[in-house]
């Protein structure tokens, strides 16, 4: 599913026009990653967790030459799906 499917899909479950379901997930996707970048989690239970996780920094390998290169810590979203949905997909 892509944007433009996602956007419908809510707007018909919602009962919505497509272009307020548009503004509200782009509201949705800007708020989540605002409270990320502030370093904030985002709790919804029974849907799942939103938070940033640390990656240390590494040594990894160029594949095409094989020569070791440095790569630096950076910080990554993580999604930690909640058990309400864990049950509904296994269903």
């Amino acid at each position: 599913m892509n944007r433009a499917e996602l956007i419908a899909a809510m707007a018909k479950k919602a009962d919505l026009t497509q272009k307020d379901a548009e503004k509200a997930l782009k509201a949705f996707t800007e708020v989540v990653a605002d409270e990320l970048k502030k370093g904030d989690k985002i709790q919804l239970v029974g849907f799942g967790t939103f938070e940033v996780g640390e990656r240390a920094a590494r040594e990894g390998r160029n594949p095409q030459t094989g020569e070791t290169m440095a790569i630096a810590a950076c910080k990554a979203p993580k999604f930690k799906a909640g058990k309400a949905l864990k049950d509904a997909i296994n269903a």
